[in-house]
């Protein structure tokens, strides 16, 4: 019964300030921001989603960034998860590829990007 199963993650990275206003600032400003790498098949599969509904989107390329790994654990430290991409609508974070793959084929996704 001890801590042995125990799944408390313990992290000692904290959040840039700097850099989560850069974040902050890149979801408020865009309708559609996806935190990407440029050779993640995942990125492009939500890319593709976006460009068959028509729907600009900002990419921020994490691997092209100098900031990146920090953009990456910050992103990290505000939604719970460190892959990528990760894509925001109006400032919210709605998962990744897949989960964008299946909001589109659920026919959702567009009700979301009209809101």
């Amino acid at each position: 019964m001890g801590s042995s199963g125990s799944k408390i993650i313990s992290s000692t990275k904290t959040m840039d300030p700097k850099v989560h206003k850069f974040i902050k600032s890149a979801i408020t400003k865009d309708k559609v921001v996806i935190f990407s790498k440029t050779y993640c098949p995942y990125c492009k599969m939500a890319k593709e989603v976006f460009s068959k509904v028509n729907q600009p989107f900002e990419v921020v390329e994490l691997d092209q960034q100098a900031q990146g790994d920090a953009i990456q654990d910050n992103l990290a430290l505000m939604t719970g998860f460190r892959t990528v991409p990760q894509v925001f609508i109006n400032g919210t974070c709605v998962g990744g590829g897949s989960d964008v793959k299946a909001l589109y084929e659920a026919g959702t996704l567009e009700s979301m990007l009209i809101g």
